[in-house]
């Protein structure tokens, strides 16, 4: 049970570090305009070139909005995040990692040099990190969590430490991206991450607007199911991403017009909102979906009524970088199946599509 609540007060403290600032500082550019479709306008250069980027095009501040000197070179990278290893994989990079975060290891072992050394996101070993003589250091709000740098001894040893705070917003998550790819040279490759993201997001909102009105459902999005001991039922409220996909594959959220980020709703207020259609990110509840379709109290919700109760991948609707597209269309294909049926993924992984496929 205190895995269970320490996971959702993860996920919440993560996506509470909100991002600041709204224009293009990093550098990509394509060699090709990007189309009309393009959602994030990509601005190579503002007129502030001495405070964006050093002398070798490199960010000069992270997304924190940290001042940072990275190297030339990057051969040698610590991630301390998921959300973060994810990207640099997909950029090509499983090879220049390090080091990892535990969470990483658990889930891109078998991508990663095997048996590197492994830090806990909360507690790092700070002096071990500095040992290792990475190039870079990948943070995330999620370590400051608790008010306190734990990173602190790393750059004062001199070490580059870059951070992202957890993203908002579909344009933040393209943004950090924007970043990485910036950081560790690999500027085309991010920039055809976020032409898939945008290419994608457009065919859904193209999608979404042939829903008829009297078609759009509402939906309650859920961290982990409610039960005696955790009553409380943390959804997406406003200014999260995850209300943001809700509202581009054209559902309601019934949380969405909550002020908080991540609300904390009763089951009584949750069954008050009467949702259409229920979606859960709860990883932890054996057979959850009957577990939510026998909840005692909930048998007149509409979403129980009609079985309309989904289960999405913690993993990919939680960490914040290009795989929340997997997590939308997904979304998509649970609420209006006859609309989305034929949307493709971009970054589903083929292997997982196989044997969903058989």
């Amino acid at each position: 049970m205190k895995k269970k609540i320490l996971a959702v007060v993860m996920t919440a403290a993560m996506a509470m570090s909100v991002l600041t600032g709204c224009a293009s500082k990093y550098t990509i550019a394509p060699k090709q305009p990007e189309p009309e479709r393009q959602v994030i306008e990509v601005e190579p250069g503002s007129g502030e070139s001495a405070d964006e980027a050093n002398a070798s095009g490199k960010p000069a501040t992270d997304r924190s909005g940290n001042e940072v000197s990275i190297p030339d070179e990057i051969d040698a990278i610590v991630s301390m995040a998921p959300s973060t290893t994810q990207i640099l994989i997909d950029l090509g990079l499983a090879d220049k990692i390090i080091a990892c975060d535990t969470y990483s290891a658990a889930s891109y072992g078998d991508v990663l040099a095997k048996d590197i050394p492994q830090f806990d996101m909360m507690t790092p070993d700070q002096e071990q990190i500095i040992a290792l003589g990475a190039d870079v250091v990948f943070t995330t709000g999620m370590s400051a969590s608790h008010g306190e740098d734990v990173f602190a001894s790393v750059k004062e040893a001199g070490v580059c430490v870059c951070d992202t705070p957890s993203s908002a917003s579909l344009e933040d998550i393209q943004k950090d991206i924007e970043f990485f790819g910036a950081a560790v040279g690999k500027s085309d490759e991010a920039a055809k991450i976020n032409k898939e993201m945008s290419d994608s997001i457009e065919e859904i909102k193209e999608i979404a607007s042939k829903i008829p009105e009297e078609e759009k459902k509402t939906v309650l999005f859920e961290l982990f199911t409610p039960s005696g001991d955790t009553p409380t039922i943390y959804t997406a409220g406003s200014n999260t991403y995850i209300n943001e996909m809700i509202d581009i594959v054209g559902a309601e959220n019934v949380a969405g017009k909550e002020a908080e980020q991540w609300p904390a709703l009763t089951e009584e207020a949750a069954v008050g909102m009467d949702p259409q259609v229920i979606l859960t990110a709860d990883m932890y509840t054996d057979d959850v979906i009957n577990v939510l379709l026998s909840m005692k109290g909930w048998e007149n919700v509409t979403a129980i009524k009609d079985k309309a109760v989904y289960q999405i991948d913690n993993d990919t609707v939680n960490r914040p970088n290009q795989h929340v597209i997997s997590a939308m269309i997904e979304m998509g294909k649970d609420i209006y199946p006859d609309y989305y049926k034929d949307v493709v993924d971009p970054f589903a992984d083929e292997e997982a599509e196989e044997k969903a496929a058989a």
